[in-house]
């Protein structure tokens, strides 16, 4: 859906040199060429397009990475890197052609110190999978995106993921202590450190996070753990309205509560929630998911503190506590089931997780509503009120309607700076955000980037066509 990008591709000469030498130095097992298998690759869970790589590489390994790495570079082949393709930015979309290199098959958990309160694993490696083997060694690893079930840690860096949780434990970046990283030609770096402090050189580990695939690959992942929280507690509380909702989430934060999470779900989301079977009562046009974790008595004390306030908010219709564990599952499950949920309403989608300071929340969803009302797009938001990153979603039933889609998404991202805000909290820029980049940053600073991204990556074989536009955006 989205167009492709403008980039230069690889003469059929240099495919063919490269896939033979990778064919015979790394074996015909982890060289996939078959028309269905390169064809599984060519697309994420975004809308951005891409071509059909002309190989798949399976690492099983650092060494498979770099060897893999060397001779792409040496022929002039782009790579996309790829771990769990669940990004929502085309950042595993693979614009050039070229070569997929996959790292799921790399999913080893090498170590989970208690002591050191450290995990080092590898980049095809489930963030629920990480999440289960910390949290049974009475550890927690905070980070939580909401398709943790099938994300990999590797994207998750890649793409410095969030998460519900991010409100009080922060994203990603946050418990990135250090990795081991293969550059483009082979070369395998090593930044960063295991202990919480450090200030040796820049800071090439925080670089990295968030770069999208378009600096290094991951082929090892040292990671912060922190005590997994004693007690946990969730309520939900239904408002009249959106408005009322962010009102609420503004005063719970001027009154200095931090809970875990802090989920806001508008009047269009609930409908498709009610449509998936969830029991929301059809009174409620908003909807707030609220959390709050931490020692037994104190984190109790706060859960009453927070259900309080929102008890006497302006708006609200009820406040729900859940009261066991099942019941605080089923909760999420809803929550989690949110993307396909909504994806059932119309015959196309496309969400955006712009992200706004949280006292202009309530200003965001008015301009939201004026958007859809202005360009007649339905519309939907719901997300990470907390922390001010919000998920709106746009849908269509019909291919004509997309130019509709496509000024009212412009619209958005120009109204989201306008608010102070940026344009991706958590699902990076990718091919997705490329050409708005020009509203956010200055030419000097993309200027700079890029700089940065030849450094790295000489040649521009890596991860090509992702971040930076090809030109200044229409809409400017």
């Amino acid at each position: 859906m989205l167009p492709i990008p403008e980039v230069s591709l690889p003469s059929r000469a240099a495919i063919d040199g490269a896939l033979a030498e990778l064919d015979s130095t790394l074996g015909p097992s982890k060289v996939d060429t078959s028309p269905e298998g390169r064809e599984r690759y060519a697309r994420d869970e975004s809308e951005a397009t891409g071509r059909t790589p002309d190989a798949v590489v399976h690492a099983r390994s650092r060494e498979d990475i770099a060897r893999c790495l060397q001779i792409a570079h040496e022929h002039g082949v782009p790579v996309t890197p790829r771990a769990g393709g669940t990004g929502r930015s085309g950042g595993a979309v693979p614009v050039a052609g070229g070569i997929v290199l996959a790292t799921h098959g790399m999913a080893q958990i090498k170590e989970i110190h208690r002591d050191d309160l450290v995990a080092v694993v590898e980049p095809g490696l489930v963030t629920g999978d990480l999440h289960a083997a910390c949290e049974a060694e009475g550890l927690f690893y905070p980070p939580d995106p909401n398709s943790w079930k099938s994300c990999m840690i590797g994207g998750n860096v890649a793409e410095n993921a969030g998460g519900p949780r991010a409100f009080k434990y922060g994203v990603t970046r946050e418990y990135v202590l250090g990795v081991e990283a293969c550059l483009m030609g082979g070369t395998i770096v090593k930044p960063g450190r295991r202990t919480i402090k450090g200030v040796t050189g820049y800071d090439v580990t925080a670089l990295l996070v968030g770069s999208e695939g378009t600096l290094a690959v991951f082929s090892e992942i040292t990671l912060r753990l922190v005590r997994k929280p004693a007690s946990v507690h969730t309520l939900l509380a239904l408002f009249d309205s959106p408005r009322d909702a962010a009102t609420a989430v503004s005063a719970l934060v001027r009154e200095g509560h931090v809970p875990r999470c802090l989920e806001l779900m508008d009047r269009e989301t609930l409908v498709a929630l009610r449509a998936s079977g969830a029991p929301v009562d059809p009174r409620a046009g908003a909807l707030l998911l609220v959390e709050v974790d931490g020692a037994p008595r104190a984190a109790e004390e706060a859960f009453e503190r927070a259900g309080e306030a929102l008890s006497s908010a302006s708006g609200i219709l009820e406040v729900q506590v859940a009261q066991d564990a099942a019941a605080r599952d089923r909760l999420w499950e809803a929550r989690r089931a949110l993307s396909p949920a909504t994806r059932k309403l119309a015959k196309y989608k496309l969400s955006e997780d712009i992200v706004v300071p949280r006292s202009r929340i309530t200003e965001l969803l008015d301009r939201t509503h004026a958007i859809g009302e202005e360009h007649r797009v339905r519309h939907l938001t719901y997300g990470h009120a907390g922390d001010g990153n919000l998920h709106v979603n746009f849908l269509w039933n019909d291919m004509a309607e997309y130019p509709a889609v496509d000024r009212a998404v412009a619209a958005l991202m120009r109204a989201t700076v306008e608010l102070g805000g940026t344009l991706s909290g958590e699902h990076g820029i990718g091919v997705a955000k490329a050409s708005y980049m020009t509203l956010e940053q200055a030419p000097e600073l993309i200027r700079l980037q890029q700089d940065v991204k030849r450094v790295f990556d000489p040649k521009g074989l890596l991860n090509p066509g992702k971040i930076f536009p090809a030109q200044s955006h229409r809409a400017c």
